[in-house]
């Protein structure tokens, strides 16, 4: 297998087309799609064919990479593109979904003669600029060779998880690596929401910690967003994050784990969004906090 293919991005977001420009980077032919059209239309400058439908994205198509949404945005957009799906072709699924709706799409691939992969990826918008994601993949070792060079264009790792995509193993793990983001993004909101109500000043907190095992850098990232009204463009967005939440909790609901941390964060991102903050990084919660609106951290 050629290390150059035909990779079809459905889903061209703030991940997407991180990702599309990657490929095209790394020297890979690149037809992509956007439910928005304008969004996918700039990739069409660094020399992508941007297409009208999901039939069309795919003709040809090596790989099929999809960052859309969620599982099943992800399954009504490969439907449509089943006409035109070549068999054998590789699908990596990197959106994060909930555990169920990987097992539907691992169905969907084996009715339409495709090799499939769950690949959601770790990492935010500057990471899928950079190539830097951290790709977790499970599917089987025969289609690798191919998938590989997709991988190693958007990421600087890959961690593989098992070999049966359909039970859904990379996506357990982003869904725990989401859970503990998720978790860490809320506390750091609260702090400074509770440091602006006491009058207490965020630096007296951030020295008080320093170089102590209760500091870390995502902690300094997060607040700084906050601190300096750097909300916009998003990193990950406020309504993205609220979307994975509710897929956390549903997920430990299924299996047994009742988490109150999760269900907490994900009305705090659900009170962000409907204050307005929907597109702005997922710091923004910190403005759900406060019942009369917009408050300055500082």
């Amino acid at each position: 297998m050629t290390d150059t293919l035909t990779v079809t991005v459905l889903g061209t977001g703030i991940m997407g087309a991180a990702m599309a420009r990657n490929l095209l980077r790394t020297g890979h032919t690149v037809r992509a799609w956007n439910r928005t059209r304008a969004k996918a239309d700039p990739l069409a400058a660094a020399g992508a064919h941007v297409a009208g439908a999901p039939a069309e994205a795919v003709e040809s198509a090596d790989v099929v990479l999809t960052m859309l949404y969620d599982g099943p945005a992800t399954l009504e957009t490969m439907r449509a593109a089943a006409p035109a799906l070549p068999r054998g072709a590789v699908w990596a699924q990197c959106t994060t979904s909930g555990i169920e709706d990987v097992a539907e799409m691992a169905a969907f691939a084996r009715d339409h003669g495709l090799r499939f992969y769950d690949a959601p990826v770790l990492g935010t918008r500057k990471p899928a600029e950079d190539g830097q994601l951290t790709v977790l993949a499970a599917g089987p070792a025969e289609g690798r060779d191919t998938v590989a060079p997709v991988f190693d264009a958007v990421g600087a790792r890959t961690v593989w998880t098992g070999e049966d995509g359909a039970a859904a193993s990379a996506t357990r793990l982003k869904l725990v690596a989401n859970s503990w983001v998720l978790a860490a993004t809320a506390a750091a909101g609260e702090t400074l929401a509770l440091a602006r109500a006491l009058d207490v000043a965020p630096d007296d907190f951030f020295g008080l910690i320093a170089g102590g095992p209760l500091d870390m850098g995502y902690l300094h990232a997060k607040a700084r967003l906050i601190l300096e009204e750097r909300l916009s463009p998003a990193q990950f967005a406020v309504k993205t994050a609220a979307k994975d939440a509710g897929l956390i909790v549903r997920a430990g609901e299924r299996h047994g784990a009742r988490l109150d941390v999760a269900a907490a964060s994900a009305r705090r991102l659900e009170r962000a969004a409907a204050q307005g903050h929907g597109d702005e990084d997922m710091a923004a919660a910190y403005y759900a906090s406060f019942d009369d609106g917009p408050a300055s951290a500082t």
